[in-house]
């Protein structure tokens, strides 16, 4: 628990024209061309401007709003344990010079909790040094959020004098996430991962204003999801005691919306299923021949509506999961089993269909049903391989074979998701966070209208070889690298740069119990090679 004294007030005054004078603030931020000295926050920000002043933290030191939101009430008691972990010498503070800062404000324009892809991020901070107090504005809540992260790396505990301090101050800071989506994958399936690792994950990534959950909960291996609608499916579970309730699924995605972070489920289908078939044989193919899905009988399509039911409660923003983008997978359908099983042949030869009908067929009947609660489906590539500018039209392409494919996939007037897999797929450990810095997703695309088709990335964090043991120090510090390409300006892209930067940054996550592997380590996730600082290694 953190020993600064813990103290924020709401306070209620009238904030007329607040977007006039948030958008004055941007366009003064623009004009500077100043900046002063290294800046230690992760991901850089859009636009700043510092001086070289100091200020003191005060044990007495307030945050300020008079927004109702719970959300940011609870972000700010998590902010003041995160910045204030070493217990300040008051004495100190009577014997220094230095100007203190007496408070931090935040003002909302809104406290509309609503979170979508379409929410907007930005946020404004100042930082005086005239003894006056700081001010973050955000248009809602999701803003606030980041502001309050970037304040808190800028609070630093300088221990000779034993105070809390602010250096290079005065701090005036517009900033706003390039790109919408802003991934991490995180695959369940194949090792289960327990809600408290996951909550840790989701704390994790809202240091570097990572923003999606992308769960993949379920897969051939496993399935330790609990529907209501279809209660065998845990069937496939790795164990009784590997699930996930009804419960843990509504916690998670509260405790994710707490941190500003969207939870986007995926159901890969109907490739990666065989665990489906523990709890329902009857859509597979065959006891012997499990996946893909079969797609000749209702009953795999009564499942599937009914649990796509379920977990979107029928109607846009409701449900388990409110996310608007829900992920259907799509990918590595072999369909041998199809082609193999008598009962299927014969549909399909009833149909008039090719294989490759069949699997149009079922990618179709899910992405109507997904629609017809209110959802974008999203495939991954080879459902756009296969099919191309027949897929519905708001369907959201995830390309993690080829890069080249997006610049495709926009063209086409699809949106699309990066995870290239030779450079975005934290498993592959010989891959170094440099190659994950300079992954840029507007490559091969110069024209303007098709980059806004780019919704933006994920770093993925296949589960093959990772489990609670090692997963942080997978994930971190090369996902930081990600983030930042996801979310600072085009042009920050200097990898000598960003390094000494990218190591504060993984110190301060070992400093927050994030586990971060080195950055200067050959592969992912290896150890330190022996003794020595943390912001050397």
């Amino acid at each position: 628990v953190a020993t600064q004294t813990f103290r924020w007030v709401r306070v209620h005054q009238h904030q007329t024209d607040f977007m006039e004078r948030g958008r004055q603030l941007l366009a003064l931020l623009c004009a500077a061309v100043a900046c002063v000295g290294a800046v230690n926050l992760w991901p850089q920000p859009q636009q700043w401007s510092n001086g070289t002043g100091t200020l003191v933290v005060p044990p007495t030191f307030t945050v300020i709003t008079d927004s109702t939101s719970k959300i940011l009430e609870n972000a700010i008691a998590k902010y003041m344990n995160l910045m204030f972990v070493h217990e300040p010498w008051e004495a100190a503070d009577k014997r220094s010079a230095v100007v203190q800062l007496p408070s931090l404000e935040i003002l909302l324009n809104s406290d509309d909790e609503t979170l979508q892809l379409e929410t907007d991020e930005t946020y404004w901070l100042t930082i005086p040094v005239d003894g006056s107090a700081a001010i973050i504005k955000a248009n809602n809540v999701y803003g606030a959020l980041h502001g309050l992260e970037t304040f808190s790396q800028l609070v630093v505990y300088d221990f000779p004098s034993h105070q809390n301090q602010i250096s290079n101050a005065p701090w005036s800071i517009a900033d706003y996430p390039r790109f919408q989506h802003r991934g991490l994958l995180l695959d369940t399936s194949r090792h289960f991962e327990s809600v408290q690792v996951i909550k840790r994950v989701i704390d994790s990534m809202t240091y570097a204003k990572l923003n999606v959950l992308h769960w993949h909960v379920v897969d051939s291996q496993s399935f330790p999801f609990e529907s209501q609608s279809e209660p065998n499916l845990w069937n496939g579970a790795w164990s009784p005691s590997e699930r996930y309730t009804h419960q843990d699924l509504l916690n998670v995605v509260q405790y994710a919306k707490e941190s500003g972070i969207r939870v986007m489920i995926e159901f890969d289908i109907p490739g990666h299923a065989a665990s489906w078939c523990a709890g329902y044989p009857t859509i597979c193919p065959r006891a012997d021949c499990k996946e893909p899905l079969d797609p000749s009988v209702q009953d795999t399509y009564n499942v599937l509506h009914n649990l796509f039911q379920e977990i979107t409660g029928g109607s846009q923003g409701k449900g388990i999961f409110p996310e608007n983008l829900l992920h259907l997978g799509g990918d590595e359908v072999d369909t041998t089993c199809w082609s193999t099983t008598q009962h299927i042949e014969d549909w399909m030869s009833q149909n008039n269909f090719t294989t490759d009908d069949a699997y149009m067929y079922i990618v179709e009947q899910a992405h109507d049903m997904v629609s017809s609660f209110g959802r974008y489906p999203v495939n991954w590539e080879e459902v756009f391989n296969h099919f191309g500018s027949s897929l519905d039209s708001r369907s959201i392409i995830h390309v993690w074979l080829d890069h080249a494919t997006l610049a495709k996939v926009v063209a086409a007037g699809y949106r699309g998701i990066l995870s290239n897999n030779d450079v975005w797929y934290l498993d592959h450990l010989w891959v170094p966070w440099q190659d994950f810095y300079m992954n840029e997703p507007y490559e091969g695309i110069d024209d303007a209208k098709q980059q806004t088709l780019v919704i933006g990335g994920e770093v993925c964090m296949w589960g093959e070889t990772v489990d609670a043991s090692d997963l942080f120090n997978t994930v971190w510090p090369r996902a930081a690298a990600a983030a930042e390409r996801l979310w600072s300006p085009r042009e920050v892209n200097d990898t000598e740069a960003a390094q000494p930067r990218l190591m504060w940054f993984r110190c301060l996550l070992n400093a927050r119990d994030i586990g971060a592997a080195p950055v200067l380590t050959a592969e992912g996730r290896d150890a330190p090679p022996g003794p020595g600082d943390c912001y050397a290694q």
